[in-house]
């Protein structure tokens, strides 16, 4: 098992085994920033148009040094993942995104 964490979208011919649409756990660490949450809710809301911001939960790392933000939504497709993964581990107050 890989310790590496996810830095991007599912490569291409790999099966995800997701049947599509899925309800789609996502975790994201970023730095403790006050704004990483609403970061992350509008990129998620971006590709995401049904997006429940009821869903989101944030928890500061042991250290203070970073927060988990966890959104949960309803994945359409494979595509729409790319896009989230890609936007999220692009941006440069995210750490990783699982």
């Amino acid at each position: 098992m890989s310790t590496t964490p996810n830095r991007g979208p599912i490569p291409e011919g790999r099966d995800t085994n997701f049947e599509f649409p899925t309800e789609y756990p996502l975790k994201v660490a970023g730095k403790n920033l006050p704004t990483l949450e609403s970061t992350v809710v509008s990129i998620v809301s971006k590709h995401v148009d049904d997006f429940d911001s009821t869903t989101v939960t944030v928890r500061e790392s042991k250290g203070g040094k970073y927060l988990a933000v966890s959104v949960s939504f309803t994945a359409r497709s494979k595509k729409q993942l790319d896009a989230i993964y890609n936007e999220l581990t692009d941006h440069a107050d995210i750490v990783w995104a699982l």
